[in-house]
């Protein structure tokens, strides 16, 4: 059984170096993470007070940081009742920036906002009185050549 799996890694691997001297008609870009967000009956103002008061405080300072290159809030004008009120949008550099990323996020966040991960934590689950997190895509752009 081991000779298998060997033999299969390496006739995997042989083939490698083949492929990776191919020129590839693109390059691997920025990072995106959209998040889907569903605000509840009469709480846009409070959700939107929420995201100006506490959430771009710390996304400018990850950005400041060199962790971010941007972020954005966008407004579905077009949707149906089971599509997202708003999406959080934040870009990234690479791939590579979201290794290790709660090591570098926690220390921001607690430092702007003065709350601790626990008391962040608690707050975030709060914040359900206010809107469901429907869900998040990680996007990776391909700059074509």
């Amino acid at each position: 059984m081991k000779g298998t799996v060997l033999a299969v890694v390496l006739a995997l691997g042989l083939g490698a170096p083949v492929h990776a001297q191919e020129a590839l008609p693109y390059t691997e870009g920025m990072v995106v993470q959209v998040t889907s967000v569903d605000i509840l009956d009469g709480e846009f103002d409070n959700y939107l007070e929420y995201l100006q008061t506490q959430y771009k405080p710390i996304l400018e300072a990850q950005k400041k940081a060199g962790i971010i290159l941007d972020y954005g809030v966008y407004q579905n004008q077009t949707g149906s009742d089971e599509d997202a009120d708003l999406y959080l949008v934040v870009f990234y550099p690479n791939m590579a920036m979201l290794d290790g990323l709660r090591a570098k996020l926690d220390p921001i966040a607690t430092q702007v906002s003065g709350q601790s991960v626990k008391q962040s934590n608690s707050a975030f689950a709060a914040r359900g009185k206010m809107r469901n997190i429907m869900g998040t895509e990680l996007l990776r752009e391909l700059k074509l050549k």
